[in-house]
């Protein structure tokens, strides 16, 4: 098959002052990040003795039996995991992700002795919901706070019998065993309580409030419908072919995506057109690169 010659692409040559701009966003979204993550920490979840998991739980609990300072205590024993990560992640992360680390340091001193509140639910809710935010912000900006993910993924790569979930789960167990021991059973169970809360922000913040939907439409008026989705939605499609598993005949599906506000517009469209058609809907985490809009002459 002929295929005719295409440039290279090639990587785009940013100015000093745009590579200046961005050195300054990422550390303020940074260092905001683990400010946030700070806030949770010192004002809901250690006044009440809730841990967090991972690294930070264990800091949070030798700081407790040693008396040591958190912030430091966090900075030192993430040391050795980060550096794990320095060939799987990239020099890039692992910078970032000491800088991150180090303004938690700082913002655990600021912000050390001022407690928000003494009610278990109230510090474990919003305690989790903060903490999350926190994470998120900094996963966003390629960086970490928690040396035992970066573990994780390497020991998952070498052993390959065990997924980074199932051994972040492993090692976490042990953690809020040990807080168990420590505070007692009451706090493990809210610091779990606390680490799912955490985790389900930290998924909002990475894949996004306004998820997109992904949408595949059989129908034989496949080009009525698609174009009345390109006229009323704005929105481009895309035709693909397809073989019909029962009839053994090729048709043609179109394909676009839209955001959820504009899901129901896109039903009535499709079913006021077709009301016997086939609609396969999936969620989207992210969409990057240009919406292409139906231009008009």
């Amino acid at each position: 098959m002929f295929f005719p010659k295409r440039k290279k692409a090639e990587p785009i040559k940013k100015t000093k002052g745009e590579i200046a701009r961005e050195i300054i966003f990422k550390a303020f979204f940074l260092a905001f990040g683990a400010f946030i993550f700070a806030v949770g920490l010192e004002m809901f979840l250690l006044p009440n003795k809730i841990i967090d998991g991972g690294v930070v739980g264990v800091s949070m609990m030798l700081s407790y039996i040693t008396d040591w300072n958190l912030g430091l205590l966090i900075f030192c024993i993430n040391i050795p995991f980060v550096l794990m990560a320095l060939k799987t992640l990239g020099k890039k992360f692992v910078i970032q992700t000491f800088y991150a680390t180090g303004m938690l340091a700082v913002a655990t001193n600021v912000l050390h002795g001022r407690q928000a509140t003494e009610d278990l639910l109230l510090a474990t809710v919003f305690g989790g919901l903060i903490l999350g935010l926190g994470v998120g912000i900094i996963l966003r900006n390629n960086a970490s706070l928690d040396g035992t993910e970066m573990v994780s993924i390497n020991l998952s790569k070498k052993l390959k019998i065990i997924s980074v979930g199932e051994l972040l789960m492993f090692i976490n167990f042990f953690i809020y065993m040990g807080a168990g021991f420590l505070f007692g059973w009451d706090r493990a169970l809210y610091s779990i309580l606390t680490y799912y809360i955490a985790s389900k922000v930290i998924d909002s913040v990475l894949e996004g409030l306004d998820k997109a939907k992904s949408v595949r439409i059989f129908s034989e008026y496949y080009h009525e419908i698609g174009e009345a989705i390109m006229k009323e939605l704005d929105v481009s499609v895309t035709y693909m072919k397809t073989l019909g598993g029962y009839s053994r005949q090729e048709k043609i599906q179109t394909y676009c995506v839209v955001s959820k506000f504009e899901m129901a517009k896109l039903k009535e469209l499709v079913h006021s057109l077709d009301p016997k058609a086939f609609m396969v809907t999936e969620d989207v985490h992210e969409v990057e690169g240009v919406r292409v809009k139906k231009h008009k002459h």
